[in-house]
C-alpha cells in the first residue's frame, strides 16, 4: 500500500509563490507516474501537472509557464513549485501515484493512490 502526504499549502497574495511537497511511502514501484490535481469549492477536480514513467513533465494550460513539477527519488518526494499565483489557483491540491507505465499522467482515473490534500488560498 502506498501512502502520500502533502504539505506546503498556505495563504498568499496575488503574485506570490508556494512550493508543495508530497512524500511517498509504502510499497512503491521503481517505474511509476505521479501527478498534482486540485479541486476548488463547487468545481470538479482538475489536473495541474504530472510526471510520466520516464519522468517527463506534463502541464495543463493553467499551469504552463507558472508551475514546475519535479521529484526527488532519493527523498521519495514530489514537488510542485507554483509562481505568479492568482485567486483562480485557490483550491485543495492533492498528489497522486500510480505504478507502471503511464502515457497520460494528467488522467485522474489512472491513479490508485491519493493524498489527503493541502489547501492553497490566494487573495487579491
Amino acid at each position: 500500500q502506498v501512502r502520500l502526504v502533502e504539505s506546503g499549502g498556505g495563504s498568499v497574495q496575488v503574485g506570490g509563490s508556494l512550493k508543495l511537497s508530497c512524500v511517498v511511502s509504502g510499497n512503491t514501484a521503481s517505474r511509476h507516474c505521479m501527478g498534482w490535481f486540485r479541486q476548488a469549492p463547487g468545481k470538479e477536480r482538475e489536473a495541474v501537472a504530472g510526471l510520466n514513467h520516464n519522468g517527463s513533465p506534463y502541464y495543463t494550460d493553467p499551469a504552463k509557464g507558472r508551475f514546475t513539477i519535479s521529484q526527488d527519488n532519493a527523498k521519495n518526494t514530489l514537488y510542485l513549485q507554483m509562481n505568479s499565483l492568482t485567486p483562480e489557483d485557490t483550491a485543495m491540491y492533492s498528489c497522486a501515484w500510480a505504478s507502471g507505465i503511464c502515457y497520460s499522467p494528467l488522467r485522474a482515473p489512472d491513479y490508485g493512490a491519493w493524498g489527503q490534500g493541502t489547501q492553497v488560498s490566494v487573495s487579491s
